[in-house]
């Protein structure tokens, strides 16, 4: 009898028609797709998605009419009160509807806006949660996002406007906080500005992760002093991920110790040869001890801080 009222309570309830899922697509690959997010995108009639939702994703909805609605600088996109007219004007019709974003659909994906659309219009809807791309970007990459006497804590903000971030990293103690920017390629030079200005080392290990949705996994390994300069993985507007914070040295370190992504074809190249010792729902209505980082830190520089060399030499990495 438990168990089945275990089981009960755990099953995902069918979408009904008229109702509209905003789901979560991950980091990008398939196989990191919630089973409900899955399951959504086979039993649509109407997916509109983001422009950095990969193919492979959106063809999961192989029944579904798809239309690319995403936003892109730069470029003509389709205006916001489209996109939520078409939502409401589907769902009314009785179709099963979903609006697929990258990463989680309330992580800086406008999803609450949408929500807030729906609800005024009196659509039911749903929200089907993604594995963001602020934690899942670094850890394809092999950078953990906190680490005890690193860092307790991640800050995470938008790149795509400075009158947004500065107000949020200019108020970072140094080595406080891991910082992740998502949409800040563009800006990366004025967001190492806004950190160094605030006193944060120069040295201060750094990483740009791109392209995971595929089956490698590119990083670029640096320091908050050299972001603004590191080169650009490939066209101008390719997706990447920022992160700066004393838990990215420990890339190499995982590196070194084999780890291998459970995804993809992704293999993991050292950047470093670092040896470290650290001890140191369905709604219808509805900062770090400084002895681990200076142990860190002698790690790295004992293993041949020749880092800059050699993330120069080697520029972009792939796992």
């Amino acid at each position: 009898m438990a168990e089945n009222a275990e089981q009960d309570v755990r099953r995902k309830p069918e979408a009904p028609p008229g109702l509209v899922s905003l789901v979560g697509a991950g980091p990008g690959d398939p196989a990191l797709l919630t089973v409900q997010a899955a399951d959504r995108l086979r039993k649509a009639d109407l997916v509109l998605y983001d422009a950095l939702v990969p193919p492979d994703v959106v063809a999961l909805a192989s029944r579904a009419q798809r239309f690319c609605v995403g936003k892109r600088a730069g470029r003509p996109s389709v205006r916001q009160e489209t996109i939520v007219r078409i939502l409401v004007r589907a769902a009314r019709r009785g179709r099963r509807v979903v609006r697929l974003k990258g990463g989680d659909p309330y992580v800086l994906g406008r999803g609450g806006e949408e929500a807030l659309a729906l609800r005024r219009a009196g659509v039911r809807f749903e929200v089907v949660p993604g594995l963001t791309t602020a934690t899942a970007a670094p850890a394809l990459a092999g950078i953990p996002m906190t680490h005890r006497g690193l860092a307790s804590g991640f800050a995470v903000v938008s790149g795509h406007d400075e009158s947004s971030f500065r107000p949020v990293l200019s108020a970072l103690p140094p080595g406080s906080l891991t910082v992740v920017v998502l949409m800040g390629l563009a800006r990366r030079a004025e967001v190492a500005a806004c950190l160094l200005d605030r006193g944060w080392p120069a040295d201060t290990a750094a990483a740009i992760v791109c392209a995971t949705a595929g089956p490698r996994t590119l990083v670029w390994n640096g320091t908050l002093g050299r972001l603004g300069a590191a080169p650009h993985p490939a066209t101008a507007d390719t997706p990447g991920t920022i992160v700066i914070g004393d838990v990215v040295g420990l890339r190499a370190a995982l590196d070194e110790a084999g780890q291998q992504p459970a995804t993809g074809e992704r293999q993991g190249v050292a950047a470093l040869r670092a040896a470290l010792d650290m001890t140191g729902q369905q709604r219808v209505d509805g900062r770090p001890g400084r002895a681990g980082v200076v142990g860190l830190r002698a790690a790295l520089d004992e293993a041949g801080h020749d880092a800059a060399a050699a993330v120069e030499r080697k520029s972009w990495s792939s796992r």
